[in-house]
């Protein structure tokens, strides 16, 4: 274990921890090493949905009422 890991208690539902450990089992690897992959890949996922949120900020915004008045115009309703 690498000196710059921190130690930390996490409690999982049961059905979720044997799913764990059967999984770290078959793949050969920790549930740490498990558990930080998941983590870094949803902190990723945030990232994304971060920058595409930036990306759209810029973009005109329609109310409710506006993006219906449009569909009507353009006959889609």
């Amino acid at each position: 274990m690498s000196k710059k890991t921190k130690r930390s208690t996490i409690y999982f539902e049961p059905q979720l921890h044997a799913a764990l450990r059967l999984k770290a089992v078959h793949s050969q690897r920790s549930l740490s090493e498990l558990v930080n992959e998941a983590v870094k890949n949803a902190l990723a996922e945030d990232q994304e949905d971060l920058a595409a949120f930036e990306d759209r900020a810029h973009e005109p915004v329609l109310s409710y009422e506006e993006l219906l008045n449009d569909l009507k115009a353009h006959g889609h309703i």
